[in-house]
């Protein structure tokens, strides 16, 4: 094995029995790939860090479930994920949406994400929206999952969904403005 590189059929053999050392091994290899993750649907580290722990609990719950031949990786992304609505249904005292009030004309598909450049640190913004638009904004644009479903998987309406995520967008548009002054305030003097 080459420096980073692990057995990986080695190791989850490992974890299906129990092996504490092995369940240590997976969590520290896959534990970068999987707190980049839940710190997109969490407002901090600590809550990052709890949905992630979660996540890996029901994944070594799971193994047997996991088949070979779907990548590992895409495997736990889904579980991490679900942990994320898990924590934040859990959690959160308001509802993982907000009514319908005023909608746009604007299809939803045709708003656009507000521009970021590659070199901007977007994790403090994206943590900054509420926990329903980060949700939908994560399931949506950074997942590709459609509204139908992410309405499903959150237990809200499709309308509620296409609702929050054009909020998303609007309050990120915003975030990243005032991100942008300040930064050339802070650069002027």
């Amino acid at each position: 094995m080459l420096n980073g590189e692990i057995n990986l059929e080695h190791i989850l053999e490992g974890c299906r029995t129990g092996n504490r050392n092995s369940q240590r091994r997976l969590y520290e290899y896959f534990y970068g790939y999987a707190m980049s993750i839940c710190l997109r649907y969490s407002k901090c580290r600590e809550e990052a860090l709890e949905i992630l722990n979660d996540g890996f609990l029901k994944a070594f719950s799971r193994l047997d479930q996991y088949e070979a031949s779907f990548p590992f990786k895409s495997w736990l992304r889904r579980i991490l994920i679900n942990s994320a609505i898990d924590y934040h249904r859990k959690t959160h005292a308001l509802p993982l949406h907000l009514e319908l009030t005023a909608v746009t004309d604007m299809a939803v598909d045709e708003m656009p994400t507000p521009h970021l450049s590659p070199d901007e640190d977007v994790l403090p913004i994206l943590q900054q929206l509420s926990p329903a638009y980060r949700m939908v904004f994560n399931l949506y644009v950074m997942e590709g999952y459609k509204h139908e479903e992410i309405a499903e998987m959150l237990g809200i309406s499709v309308g509620t969904s296409r609702s929050n995520l054009v909020r998303a967008k609007e309050s990120l548009r915003v975030l990243v403005m005032k991100n942008k002054l300040y930064t050339l305030k802070m650069n002027l003097l």
